[in-house]
């Protein structure tokens, strides 16, 4: 079953709340894609088919849909719960072909600033601004066509990380369980995601440290060992080098007002 709730609604754009509680390993019947659109996931995970090429998607890869594509989607993991924002030709200036993107962690701040936008209820200002903001950064953040071989081992090296296994606490543990060589796993993971193994297992501790200081978590110690982080310096230099701000800074950039917020750029 198929939740869509609008939290935002104008002529150029829609920002919609789309929660699927379907739980099916078989591809849905064909959709077609009216729009422009970018999906973002937040909590979850699931599969799509466009143009013959498959993307495993959670909350470390969206995805850019265009108009007149045919779509196929299934949920071999359950639910989840995605921000999908649908963008007028005047406000589009991302790919033309639809294709997946690599969430980093700026990208993510920038789907947080949009949320919080919303929530405040300055659509036609500050949901505009965060908006613009994060198809910007976002569709920067591309990612070419896979092998289908090469892909299958980069989504299960994603998975291992984001489900905190223990073997993905190293690059030759996690090499190890995906039964492949650390070089060849660093290297194609490099090529298809654009960002090393490293640089991956970070953001996402940085999204998940993202989503602790938005939810009110003062204690930067205790989040840092949560974490996996060495230290409280550790977690500090990690943020600041994902997002270019300290825990403490980012805390008080995800409560202040959004019509203060500073531009993101991708890096």
């Amino acid at each position: 079953m198929l939740c869509a709730v609008p939290l935002a609604a104008r002529p150029d754009f829609t920002v919609t709340t789309v929660t699927c509680h379907a739980d099916h390993t078989r591809w849905s019947a064909p959709e077609a894609c009216g729009d422009h659109r970018l999906v973002l996931v937040r909590r979850g995970r699931f599969r799509r088919r466009a143009d013959g090429i498959d993307a495993d998607l959670d909350p470390t890869l969206g995805y850019l849909g265009a108009p007149g594509e045919e779509e196929r989607f299934a949920h071999p993991a359950g639910g989840d719960v995605c921000t999908s924002v649908s963008i007028g030709p005047e406000f589009w200036e991302g790919p033309a072909a639809a294709r997946s993107v690599y969430i980093d962690a700026r990208v993510e701040l920038a789907h947080h600033r949009l949320l919080g936008a919303a929530a405040v209820g300055d659509i036609d200002y500050a949901l505009t601004e965060e908006l613009l903001r994060l198809v910007a950064v976002a569709t920067g953040r591309s990612t070419p066509r896979p092998r289908p071989a090469d892909q299958a081992m980069v989504t299960a090296a994603r998975q291992a990380i984001l489900a905190g296994a223990t073997e993905a606490a190293g690059l030759r543990s996690l090499a190890g369980l995906l039964r492949v060589s650390p070089y060849r796993l660093s290297r194609v993971f490099s090529q298809h995601m654009g960002v090393s193994l490293t640089h991956y297992r970070n953001r996402v501790r940085v999204g998940y440290a993202i989503d602790r200081l938005t939810d009110g978590e003062t204690g930067l110690a205790d989040l840092a060992a949560d974490l996996g982080f060495a230290d409280q310096p550790h977690l500090t230099r990690t943020v600041r080098e994902h997002l270019g701000h300290t825990p403490v800074a980012l805390r008080r950039l995800l409560t202040q007002r959004t019509d203060d917020a500073p531009v993101l750029r991708a890096s």
